[in-house]
């Protein structure tokens, strides 16, 4: 299928121009017919966007969400590609679970996906899962996702057998013992009569990882980074050559935890939304280039999960589809960050780090493109949502960046324009 997209912007500069896609890849210009053209008035086209966290919930959640829903709400999000969290029911552990769900993806995808595999079987840190054989069934990292590696001995083990396979390690940072509670630590944990998640449960696997990885010399990737003393644990480890990578989320630059007043469960989250000096050493990591990826951790819930007491309700909001919008209003409209740097951590550089071969607009490069408004206000509808869950606190929120056109692999899938 010839595409011809015109009057845009690339990468929202300079003159709106006519951008063409043969055969599922950029293209040159060409003087055949186009079998579909889209003109987007001035919208700004940059490369899909990439989730490299997600949550899909399939198998065995498919009341939360499904590949279908999932993979129309990232597209509708400006996500052309996203890499879904092993913790599945069954668990994503072997070869077999990796295939059913790159089979799935291509039957009913609006996005490409790419599976995370687990670090150890059944999520449980006391056995290493089959990684070799998950690579060959499409797997493009190993996770324990919302749990940590637990001990440090099952940790060097992942890291080198990952390595032998060219995968990178994402390891989310908590440690157990200490992070019994429902919200940050702190004065108003206090106040609201919550037991608090300090920083130093996060912070503590940190820096274990980082050590592990730098007396291997292997990578690891550091899972949502939220608070201060971590981002600069990530920071002196780079400063040292140490292999370590590290993502946020937008909740955590745009949210504090005063987000909880109120025991609003949507503000619940692992790690925990934290204090105004975190949420400002986040964008300052992002500046830098300490996180280098941002992505949605999209944790999509039914409304029994969330409706009920605060210390009781699931942890995680959805966020393919407020994950750009929030960026570049809250990064890019401020000065915090130029657009060109949003759209690297959340297209080039996730593909780096997963190795996707992705995230570009050259010619010949797969056609995984994504339109923007940039221009005009909108207020968040999470009832116009196609997720099949709600659990979001932007719900109101007047945001700039709204998505009129993904289109995956060549084929079309999210338009706003008609």
């Amino acid at each position: 299928m010839n595409i011809l997209i015109k009057n845009a912007r690339l990468m929202n500069e300079g003159d709106p121009v006519d951008f063409y896609i043969r055969d599922g890849r950029i293209s040159k210009p060409f003087d055949e017919p186009c079998d579909r053209t889209y003109d987007v008035g001035g919208a700004a086209l940059f490369p899909g966007l990439i989730d490299a966290h997600c949550h899909l919930r399939d198998p065995g959640y498919e009341y939360k969400e499904d590949i279908e829903s999932g993979t129309k709400s990232a597209a509708k999000g400006g996500y052309t590609s996203v890499c879904p969290m092993p913790n599945t029911n069954p668990v994503c552990d072997n070869a077999a679970v990796v295939s059913s769900i790159v089979s799935k993806s291509k039957q009913v995808g609006s996005a490409n996906v790419f599976p995370i595999g687990a670090a150890s079987k059944g999520l449980n840190s006391k056995e290493l899962a089959e990684i070799g054989l998950m690579k060959d069934a499409g797997i493009v990292a190993v996770s324990n996702d919302g749990l940590p590696v637990e001990t440090s001995d099952l940790m060097r083990k992942v890291m080198e057998y990952a390595g032998a396979f060219d995968l990178i390690v994402m390891d989310h940072c908590e440690d157990k013992s200490i992070s019994e509670g429902a919200m940050n630590e702190g004065a108003l944990s206090t106040r609201m009569g919550l037991r608090g998640i300090p920083t130093l449960a996060e912070n503590i696997m940190i820096g274990r990882d980082i050590q592990i990885a730098e007396y291997l010399g292997l990578p690891v990737h550091v899972c949502h980074v939220s608070n201060r003393a971590g981002i600069q644990l990530i920071r002196d480890a780079k400063a040292r050559g140490v292999k370590v990578t590290a993502e946020t989320c937008p909740h955590y630059f745009s949210l504090t935890e005063e987000a909880c007043e109120g025991f609003d469960t949507n503000a619940k989250m692992s790690p925990p939304l934290r204090a105004e000096d975190d949420r400002q050493a986040v964008i300052e990591g992002l500046a830098d280039g300490t996180i280098d990826i941002i992505v949605t951790d999209h944790a999509p819930h039914h409304q029994d999960d969330k409706q009920i007491e605060f210390s009781l309700a699931l942890n995680g909001i959805v966020g393919f589809e407020t994950a750009f919008s929030l960026g570049y209003t809250h990064l890019v409209r401020t000065g915090r960050l130029s657009l060109k740097h949003l759209v690297e951590c959340m297209a080039k550089r996730p593909s780096d780090i997963l190795k996707l071969g992705r995230g570009t607009l050259d010619i010949g490069a797969p056609a995984d493109i994504t339109c923007f408004d940039l221009e005009n206000a909108y207020v968040f509808d999470k009832d116009k949502m196609l997720s099949k869950a709600r659990n979001t606190p932007f719900h109101g929120h007047e945001l700039f960046g709204k998505c009129v056109l993904t289109i995956t692999g060549g084929r079309t899938t999210y338009e706003e324009l008609r």
